[in-house]
């Protein structure tokens, strides 16, 4: 809960992550078009933050507004377009850019008056790798020549995974993985979340008045978020779950947490983690190496408890129940108890 208080007031802008936030693929997730347009109609901020370098933000923006989600380009930060920014800042106009990606990430880099190029043999200054389902084998053999004779090496993002309706799919991170496996080494600079520049570029954008990130993934959303200092709400609607909220490192860890977006404007829909250790009806304490949940109540009343507990130890605890009505709230967010 949030002292009563709808949780939106707080903030002047609301930035938001899109893949299992707003959308899932291709589809508004249950609610988001709603909430959207509220913050609209409120005369609220908004602003959109993804790591997916596979669409320009004017493409985005089509997107959003195809699904009823009003969005202009400017609202919309891609690691895409921070990706070409920094190369811009850094090559002359004109200079080789080997590109692994979708064709979204050529334009960017086309746009800032570099040259895409998809050979090694093209002498490229810079290699910048972005998420594209098109990206195969010699792509990546293209990249590792070209980085291994001196190219600089930029991803846009290292995403392990992509939420769709079948379940997290390979992201840019998996495809960065398999360069770092090859040539044995990090890339030279990681744009998107967690860094903290998107986050950073639309607060300032917004001016005086305090910024609510809202993300479904504790490595890149709440996690850019902390580092830019900013508030943030985890919502249960993509990839990160309970038990991954449970285990998080301090910079990792959320403001608030809901279970979708109506944690926005309904004070008993988002809770502030952690909490008081025996709140809400739960009371969750440690015993014998484990977080024992007891008590009553709606189940998302029990997170501020139970992180209380958890992040009080340096390795996540495992969980149990000691009430029935405890067994049932831990299976609601698939915490299994023995």
């Amino acid at each position: 809960m949030t002292d009563g208080r709808r949780l939106v007031d707080g903030y002047t802008l609301v930035v938001f992550d899109l893949d299992g936030v707003i959308y899932l693929i291709d589809r508004p997730i249950p609610g988001a078009v709603e909430a959207v347009g509220r913050l609209h109609a409120e005369g609220r901020a908004v602003a959109y933050a993804t790591n997916n370098a596979s669409r320009r933000s004017s493409e985005v923006a089509d997107l959003l507004t195809g699904m009823g989600v009003a969005a202009r380009p400017e609202e919309v930060l891609t690691s895409a377009a921070a990706a070409a920014e920094l190369l811009r800042d850094r090559y002359p106009a004109g200079a080789p850019v080997l590109v692994v990606g979708a064709e979204a990430l050529r334009a960017e880099v086309r746009a800032v008056g570099l040259t895409p190029v998809a050979r090694a043999e093209e002498s490229p200054v810079a290699v910048v790798q972005g998420y594209g389902p098109q990206v195969g084998w010699v792509d990546l053999a293209e990249a590792s020549v070209a980085i291994r004779a001196g190219a600089t090496w930029i991803a846009t993002n290292t995403d392990r995974t992509l939420p769709s309706g079948r379940g997290p799919l390979p992201g840019n991170g998996a495809l960065v993985a398999a360069l770092r496996t090859a040539l044995r080494r990090d890339p030279d600079v990681v744009v998107g979340k967690p860094a903290p520049e998107l986050f950073a570029t639309a607060a300032r954008r917004a001016g005086s008045g305090r910024t609510l990130v809202v993300g479904d993934r504790l490595d890149t959303d709440i996690e850019g978020a902390v580092r830019a200092g900013l508030d943030s709400l985890l919502v249960l609607t993509g990839v990160s779950d309970v038990a991954e909220l449970l285990a998080a490192t301090p910079e990792r860890r959320p403001t608030y947490v809901s279970e979708d977006l109506a944690g926005l404007f309904d004070p008993a829909a988002a809770v502030r983690v952690p909490g008081p250790a025996d709140a809400g009806g739960w009371s969750a304490t440690l015993r014998d190496g484990r977080v024992e949940l007891s008590g009553a109540g709606r189940p998302l009343d029990a997170l501020p408890a139970l992180c209380a507990a958890a992040w009080s130890v340096a390795e996540p605890p495992p969980v149990r129940a000691a009430t029935p009505e405890a067994e049932l709230a831990l299976a609601v967010f698939g915490l299994l108890a023995d």
